[in-house]
């Protein structure tokens, strides 16, 4: 894999973002950015109030998004965990750098559920998954990206994803 690559991890709520995105950056020795920590106050409040976000409220966020990976571009590479639902996001966050590369978390309704319910001190509640769900827009064939499945451990889905990535590599590609 290249040294220089970006990786965006992304999918809905509950699928294991902030997990494997630490994983894949500790293995990668890759810094690693939550995309949660980009959204401006309103934004968390909006979802915390339950309410899902539209396309003006993830502009703020993209743009804090594309910024770090502007600064990651040419500096060693990065991984931030980000939902990035839409291609229309991802389109948003490829202008930035080209060599961006997303790893979609994908996985059933029902163990998504499961995991979203389990996990404390989030903002995102459950009843957001079905909005979530009703936008993703899931990688095209023309979009540099791998899916990976979420059943399982978290190692053993960074270990899916580390081997997606390692033989998604772009062609020509010598780097490791």
């Amino acid at each position: 894999m290249s040294s220089q690559r970006v990786i965006v991890v992304m999918g809905v709520a509950g699928t294991g973002k902030t997990t494997v995105g630490r994983l894949l950056a500790e293995a990668l020795r890759l810094p690693y950015a939550e995309g949660d920590a980009f959204h401006p106050a309103a934004n968390v409040a909006k979802m915390s109030a339950g309410v899902p976000l539209d396309d003006a409220d993830r502009r703020p966020w993209l743009d804090a998004i594309a910024e770090w990976i502007l600064g990651r571009s040419g500096q060693g590479g990065g991984v931030v965990a980000a939902s990035c639902l839409k291609r229309a996001y991802r389109d948003r966050l490829r202008r930035t750098t080209p060599e961006a590369v997303f790893v979609h978390l994908t996985g059933e309704r029902a163990l998504i559920e499961e995991r979203m319910a389990a996990r404390r001190g989030h903002f995102m509640p459950t009843s957001l998954l079905d909005s979530q769900f009703a936008v993703l827009e899931p990688l095209q064939p023309d979009e540099r990206g791998v899916a990976v499945d979420v059943s399982g451990t978290p190692e053993e889905i960074t270990a899916r994803a580390l081997a997606a990535l390692h033989a998604h590599r772009p062609k020509g590609s010598t780097q490791q």
